[in-house]
């Protein structure tokens, strides 16, 4: 672990004038650990390992000192390269990436532009003619335009991998190490991570020189802000233990989790009959729809919010005070980063699960992965406690050969799909599908600030079921 006399201050960095008056217009003064410790290592030159759970500053940390070095050597990228390539797994959490180079570098001419699916190649190919610097990428879509001969990977100097765990478990890690190959030897790697598997330390390992390894957590823990308990009951009883939850004058804002696409739309209209206003994000939704629900849960307008995991990737918001997990995740993982999305910003926030019988093998998992024995309210029926039959053991961390995902979020089948939910039925495609929304509105900055590409907005429909395709039933 790399020790290092942590900064205090913004402006002891030492970063470029343009780049400290972006920060203190967007109120930034006092770094998160994870900004303390990373950038001065990533000014300096180094390859970093950073393990930081959702929430805590890790985009500032990575894309700070990338704008000062290429503020230090400004060069003209040659056509259809990037000089700075940033891969996530969502398209969400892109577009909030691309929006943070945006704000930070709002006083610096520089180039950036969104390569994502669910929007149309032919407009990226354009963009990408005259090169960029900033590149922010999903795998499968990056994949498409190398393929294409509309991008050329040769000349990037800076890689960032963000959340590099939920790539794992999306089935990317095949088209990561495809996109590595073909990378100059000669870069700078930064890699982050809210949980580090061995998978993940592996891939780290191949992918950095002599990394710096910098942690605010310990792995796979939680935020400690979080007053987490457990509701064990029925799952007849969810619908109505959720409305009542709900209905607390203590839910500002809240984010419900369900398993599968489908269980998001059964649970509003749940809601609804209850007299609850929510909606729902997923795969199944269309690109314009997800983003005007994400602006009305942004704003507040919306209260509640129904989303499954993939889909709330990128959800960056800090009112919301309750995660209330509707289903548990089949994945112990999935745990830590779904409760990462309340106690942001300084906050306190609560989780609460909806544990029935048939998920007691799923709650085992979690707490054992968070070394935390959770607090139970039983409110199960009186002598109906069956014992659960025990899911099937989880293969590896590896998506199948000979299958990439493309323009999506995550591949029709991953490695996600290692447990079953209760009632799941079948192995379904993952919750992303393979839409990726079209990128946010950019700051603006009086003209001024990184050129961002704009494309070509469309009210996409949602996505049909075809062979490969079939929504949740």
């Amino acid at each position: 672990m790399e020790r290092t006399n942590l900064l205090t201050s913004f402006q002891e960095f030492g970063l470029a004038d343009p780049i400290a008056r972006a920060l203190q217009e967007e109120n930034y003064h006092t770094p998160t650990p994870i900004q303390a410790q990373t950038i001065p290592l990533a000014l300096a030159g180094r390859d970093v390992v950073g393990i930081a759970q959702t929430g805590t500053g890790k985009t500032a940390s990575f894309a700070l000192p990338i704008l000062h070095r290429l503020l230090q050597n400004r060069i003209k990228p040659a056509s259809k390269t990037c000089r700075v390539l940033v891969l996530s797994p969502t398209r969400e959490l892109s577009g909030q990436i691309l929006d943070s180079f945006n704000a930070y570098g709002r006083h610096v001419h520089l180039s950036a532009a969104l390569a994502i699916g669910g929007v149309p190649m032919g407009r990226q190919v354009r963009s990408l003619m005259g090169g960029v610097d900033v590149l922010v990428a999903t795998p499968g879509r990056l994949l498409d335009l190398v393929q294409g001969n509309a991008l050329k990977l040769t000349q990037v100097e800076f890689l960032v991998l963000d959340e590099a765990d939920r790539m794992l478990d999306m089935g990317f890690i095949n088209d990561i190490r495809k996109i590595v190959a073909k990378l100059p030897i000669k870069r700078q790697t930064l890699f982050f991570s809210a949980t580090m598997p061995k998978d993940i330390a592996d891939l780290a390992e191949q992918m950095l020189r002599d990394p710096a390894r910098v942690a605010v957590t310990p792995v796979s823990s939680t935020v400690e802000r979080i007053n987490q308990r457990v509701i064990q009951l029925d799952h007849s009883a969810k619908p109505a233990a959720l409305a009542q939850i709900l209905k607390d004058d203590k839910v500002n804002q809240a984010l419900v989790f369900t398993r599968t696409k489908h269980g998001a739309d059964k649970v509003v209209k749940g809601l609804a009959r209850a007299g609850i206003t929510a909606d729902a994000i997923h795969g199944n939704k269309s690109q314009n729809y997800r983003e005007r629900v994400l602006a009305a849960f942004r704003t507040g307008e919306l209260r509640t919010l129904v989303a499954t995991d993939i889909a709330a990737r990128g959800i960056d918001v800090d009112g919301v005070s309750h995660v209330v997990n509707f289903d548990l995740p089949n994945i112990p993982e999935t745990y830590v980063h779904r409760i990462g999305r309340t106690a942001r910003a300084g906050a306190d926030g609560t989780a609460i699960s909806l544990c029935a019988g048939e998920e007691m093998a799923y709650l085992r998992d979690i707490e054992k992965l968070i070394k935390v024995s959770l607090p139970k309210e039983d409110r199960r029926t009186p002598g109906a406690h069956a014992a659960p039959t025990p899911p099937p053991h989880r293969g590896p961390r590896q998506a199948p050969h000979g299958h990439s995902p493309r323009n999506g979020d995550a591949p029709t089948r991953g490695k996600n799909h290692r447990r079953r939910g209760p009632a799941a039925g079948p192995a379904r495609q993952s919750d992303a599908s393979r839409h990726e929304a079209a990128p946010r509105p950019q700051h603006g900055g009086n003209g001024e600030g990184l050129q961002g590409v704009a494309f070509l907005q469309r009210k996409n429909r949602p996505a049909q079921p075809t062979a490969q395709h079939r929504p949740h039933r």
